[in-house]
């Protein structure tokens, strides 16, 4: 079974993965749903981000307190070995486990699969838009929590031609959020 390349993000009853004001506190996960995010970052083998999700995840890697407890520390310990590809065009370095991105969306998705066995993710809207348009992304994992927003950042772009999928799983958890697992289906001729 060859890699493939995920984007996994929370997201609103009504598709956004921020509100009009850019805040998301509301996908913040209860402990079972951390254990879950924590399996399924342990899995990786690369994720490629944009400047926006790397800022917002550099705290795993620079906040000490995180580490207060057993599940924030095994989270960090993940978090700061996977390795990482910032795709930022402001940001002049990087931290931790981390370069920038020196390539196209492509070459880079390429490059991160040529050097691991494992799955990738990918992150943030603006780079998964641009993967998707590519046909670079093999399986969307959505947590849909129960809010609705009314606009904001979309989890996903405007497509020009369809993408067929196939729900490959759902999980209901304690906090209402529901887990939906899509990979992109194939034609028989595929």
């Amino acid at each position: 079974m060859s890699s493939s390349t995920i984007y996994s993000m929370g997201v609103s009853v009504d598709g956004f993965i921020t509100d009009r004001e850019g805040a998301f506190a509301w996908t913040a996960p209860i402990e079972e749903l951390f254990r879950f995010h924590l399996a399924q970052v342990s899995e990786l083998g690369c994720y490629l981000l944009g400047r926006r999700l790397y800022e917002t995840m550099l705290v795993w890697e620079t906040d000490p307190s995180l580490r207060d407890n057993e599940l924030g520390a095994a989270f960090a310990d993940v978090w700061c070995a996977l390795p990482k590809v910032v795709f930022s065009r402001t940001l002049d370095s990087v931290q931790g486990n981390a370069r920038l991105a020196v390539a196209s969306v492509a070459e880079e998705v390429a490059a991160a699969l040529d050097v691991t066995d494992k799955n990738i993710s990918i992150g943030g809207a603006g780079l998964a838009a641009a993967a998707i348009e590519l046909g670079l992304v093999d399986e969307l994992r959505m947590f849909r929590h129960p809010v609705v927003v009314g606009g904001g950042t979309p989890f996903l772009p405007p497509v020009t031609e369809a993408m067929r999928l196939d729900l490959v799983e759902t999980r209901t958890f304690g906090s209402r959020v529901i887990y939906e697992r899509y990979v992109r289906a194939h034609d028989e001729s595929d």
